[in-house]
């Protein structure tokens, strides 16, 4: 365990946070809303380093880039 937290790790490991943390909330609140419920739950269980999410939001619930950006604007 004391590896893994080493310097280059650790910041590797903050990357994937800030990567990831993102496209879940937004995934699993577009699934949410859009009372997809095995893909929230999906969404929930499941850590594929936002490969799932991106999918889903993209090509499910056919949300478009702009989309997210009005979004993440709007609520900052």
């Amino acid at each position: 365990m004391e590896q893994f937290l080493t310097n280059n790790s650790l910041w590797l490991f903050i990357i994937i946070i800030f990567w990831v943390l993102p496209w879940k909330g937004f995934a699993m609140w577009t699934a949410a809303r859009n009372s997809h419920k095995k893909w929230f739950i999906a969404l929930l269980i499941l850590n594929t380093f936002a490969i799932l999410e991106i999918i889903y939001i993209f090509w499910v619930a056919k949300k478009k880039p702009k989309d997210l950006l009005k979004v993440f604007k709007t609520k900052i």
